[in-house]
């Protein structure tokens, strides 16, 4: 059950964020603080926010309604999400500036469903093999 609800947070969650990233990468480099000067800037943005965000929200949507995706979705949780977590601690701790609410927030966020996907991952039964 928790890997369920789990995985249908995350589903809901990088779906609706990667899209509205998609449609205005505005959104994104707004909330960090990052100006954005090309149209290259433009396509980084809508790309890494929009389109990865939603594709992973999909692979999140695929094992929350199929159980051939299950563990798998789990898994790819706890290592996609765990070292963004990971990844913005090492910065936040390195930068030598203050970072804001958005930082904290999204690190409290990833670092939580990290965990609790590797919780409801370890509880998930084994595939059988044949």
């Amino acid at each position: 059950m928790l890997g369920k609800i789990v995985l249908w947070i995350s589903a809901v969650s990088f779906i609706g964020y990667g899209l509205a990233c998609l449609f205005s990468p505005e959104l994104p480099a707004g909330y960090a603080g990052l100006g954005i000067v090309t149209g290259d800037g433009y396509v980084e943005l809508g790309a890494m926010y929009g389109g990865l965000q939603t594709g992973f929200g999909i692979i999140a949507l695929l094992g929350a309604v199929r159980a051939d995706a299950y563990r798998p979705a789990l898994a790819a949780l706890v290592i996609v999400v765990g070292c963004l977590a990971l990844g913005r601690l090492f910065s936040t701790l390195t930068v030598g500036d203050a970072v804001g609410a958005y930082t904290w927030g999204a690190m409290a966020f990833e670092f939580l469903l990290a965990i609790l996907a590797a919780i409801a991952l370890r509880g998930a039964p084994q595939p059988q093999t044949a």
